[in-house]
């Protein structure tokens, strides 16, 4: 049989170190070098990593550079602006990183912004409420309906078109670069699927300082949201905001298109980009 020895911090005469001896200087220099859940499982070790874990060092490390202007961003009302960004410095950068995880809405309710947990990258969709679709005041073409997986709570679905044209814009200080479920309510039957297997779909992204990409694809796989990538931008200032231009088009007059339904579009930081988390769906 053996023996197991314990020892405590302020322990007699064994002289052994505990991990409450640590400096908490030391302990933050640790912290640095981890991603915020990590910073958050390693708080619950001791009383000094738990300080060191609150400390606005740390957490100012993770946060973006402009995240006084992000903080601003979320103000109820444009008049909070100056304020938002005054009060950013005075409240604790772990609350500041707390706040910008949370779904902060712009626009009416139709955009929405948050930091990724995991790495801090700022992430942004925009409801299908807040593109411009060709023909969506006409019921006999488009519809808006409820869809519990949708995070504004509706899709837009088409019926049938000939001229398929979703565009959008969002204009917003990014900061620089440093499983999904089926349809939860069904709102088509297969037949009403048609049309994207005879041409694809361009996709096209524009930015204010003169960035381009394109892409297409035909749409497959229907019944399950799918994520489309439209392309790729560098943003060169955080503190300047870039207006971002998209487009989905599919405008062969030829034949009709049918049974395809848009939730939304997302921005993400490219780290992310293999998630499926973009949602203009079929």
């Amino acid at each position: 049989m053996g023996g197991v020895a314990s020892s405590s911090a302020g322990g007699g005469g064994g002289g052994e170190t505990a991990l409450g001896d640590l400096p908490e200087s030391c302990v933050a220099e640790v912290l640095l070098r981890l991603d915020p859940p990590e910073i958050c499982r390693m708080a619950r070790l001791s009383r000094t990593f738990r300080g060191a874990a609150s400390g606005d060092g740390v957490w100012e490390a993770k946060l973006p550079r402009n995240y006084a202007r992000l903080l601003a961003a979320t103000a109820a009302d444009d008049d909070g602006e100056a304020a938002a960004l005054e009060a950013a410095e005075a409240i604790p950068k772990k609350e500041v990183y707390a706040r910008l995880c949370r779904r902060n809405r712009l626009d009416g309710g139709t955009k929405e912004f948050w930091l990724d947990k995991g790495g801090g990258g700022v992430c942004m969709t925009i409801s299908s409420r807040a593109l411009s679709i060709t023909g969506i005041d006409d019921r006999r073409y488009w519809n808006f309906i409820p869809n519990d997986e949708s995070r504004f709570h509706a899709v837009a679905y088409l019926s049938q078109i000939w001229w398929f044209e979703v565009r959008g814009e969002v204009e917003f200080c990014f900061p620089e670069g440093r499983p999904l479920k089926r349809l939860g309510r069904r709102v088509y039957s297969s037949e009403h699927i048609h049309g994207w297997d005879i041409k694809p779909v361009r996709f096209q992204l524009s930015t204010s300082d003169g960035q381009q990409a394109q892409s297409k694809c035909y749409l497959t796989d229907p019944g399950v949201w799918i994520n489309h990538h439209v392309g790729d931008f560098v943003v060169k200032s955080s503190n300047e905001p870039v207006k971002i231009q998209f487009a989905m088009v599919q405008i062969d007059c030829t034949h009709t298109k049918g049974g395809l339904c848009v939730d939304s579009v997302a921005v993400k930081p490219q780290y992310l980009a293999k998630k499926k988390t973009s949602r203009i769906y079929v």
